[in-house]
C-alpha cells in the first residue's frame, strides 16, 4: 500500500468537513493535490471509499472501515512522538484531556496548573464535552483521558474514581419551593438560571428534562456557575449546581439549597481511558497527577 500519514490525516478531514474542498483547506493542501492524493490510496486499497455527490462525499462500507484504522494508526503515531519526545532535547509533547463542566471549573484549575510546572515540556489541550461524547470520542479513538459522569454507559471502557459530584438545586430565599423537599421534576414548572447553551452541564439537565416530559424553562443563561449563583440570590430563578461549586462561594448563605433526590444528581467523577495501560508516557504522568490523594 502506498499512502502515507498525510493521507490518512486528509482522508479524515473530508470525513469530518464532508467534502473534498473543506477537507484539503484544512490539510492545508490544494483541492487538486488532495483529490490525486485520495484517488491513488483508492488505487492502492483497491476500493472505491468514498461515495462522491453534489452535496460532498459520504464514506462507503470500506471508507468507514478506512476511517476506524486511520485514527487508530494516527493515534498510535501520536504516542510514538510523545514517548520519544522525552529523549529529545525541547521538544514538547501535548496531551488531550476531555472533562465536563464540574471537573473544568471546580477540580481541575489548580491541579493542572501544578502538573504543568512540574513539565515544562507538556502542553494539555483542555476541552468541555458532555459525558456521553467523551465516552464516544474514547470508544472511537479519538482522545486518549477523559473525566465524566458515572451517569453515562462506561461499557468497554476503563475507570478509575476521581471525585464526588453531587448536584444541588439552589433558589432565592423567599422562593415557593424553599420551605420544603423538591423533586427535579416538581421544579420545573419554575423558571431557572441556566449555564451558557454550549456548556456540558446545561446539556445534560435540558436532556433530563426531555427525558421527564418538560423543558427546562430558562429565562436567562449565565458564564459560569458564580453567575449562576449570584442570578438566584438575586431572584431571577432556579439553578442547579455542583455541590463544589456552592461550598466555595463565599455568599452561599444567600440562597437556599436543596440535594437532588434523583439518581443522575448523585454523580460521582470518573477518569476514564480506553485503556489505561498502553497511554503513552505523558498521558500516564497526567493520570498519575489526577489519581493523587487529596
Amino acid at each position: 500500500m502506498h499512502f502515507d500519514l498525510i493521507d490518512l490525516r486528509l482522508y479524515l478531514h473530508v470525513l469530518d468537513t464532508g467534502n473534498i474542498t473543506a477537507g484539503a483547506a484544512r490539510s492545508h493542501l490544494s483541492l487538486a493535490a488532495a483529490s490525486a492524493r485520495i484517488r491513488a490510496m483508492e488505487a492502492a486499497l483497491g476500493v472505491e471509499c468514498l461515495e462522491r455527490g453534489r452535496r460532498g462525499v459520504t464514506p462507503t462500507p470500506a471508507g468507514k472501515a478506512l476511517a476506524r484504522h486511520a485514527r487508530l494508526m494516527l493515534q498510535q503515531a501520536e504516542h510514538l512522538q510523545q514517548d520519544l519526545a522525552e529523549y529529545a532535547n525541547g521538544v514538547k509533547g501535548q496531551v488531550r484531556l476531555l472533562c465536563n463542566t464540574t471537573a473544568l471549573s471546580e477540580y481541575l484549575p489548580e491541579l493542572l496548573a501544578d502538573f504543568l510546572r512540574e513539565h515544562p515540556n507538556l502542553d494539555i489541550d483542555l476541552q468541555e464535552l458532555p459525558s456521553l461524547r467523551i465516552t464516544q470520542a474514547l470508544r472511537q479513538g479519538t482522545a486518549e483521558l477523559g473525566i465524566i459522569s458515572d451517569a453515562v454507559d462506561t461499557h468497554g471502557l476503563q475507570t478509575l474514581p476521581f471525585r464526588d459530584d453531587p448536584l444541588v438545586l439552589i433558589m432565592p430565599l423567599d422562593h415557593p419551593l424553599a420551605t420544603g423537599t423538591v423533586s427535579f421534576i416538581d421544579s420545573l414548572q419554575h423558571d431557572y438560571v441556566s449555564l451558557a447553551a454550549h456548556s456540558a452541564l446545561a446539556v445534560y439537565l435540558d436532556e433530563q428534562a426531555l427525558h421527564a416530559g418538560f423543558r427546562l424553562q430558562t429565562r436567562i443563561r449565565a458564564e459560569g456557575f458564580d453567575g449562576v449563583m449570584r442570578m438566584v440570590a438575586r431572584g431571577a430563578g432556579l439553578g442547579i449546581v455542583p455541590q463544589a461549586a456552592l461550598d466555595r462561594w463565599p455568599s452561599a448563605a444567600q440562597v437556599k439549597a436543596q440535594p437532588l433526590r434523583e439518581d443522575w444528581a448523585c454523580r460521582h467523577l470518573l477518569l476514564c481511558a480506553r485503556a489505561f495501560e498502553p497511554l503513552p508516557a505523558y498521558t500516564t504522568a497526567l493520570l498519575s497527577a489526577l489519581t493523587a490523594p487529596v
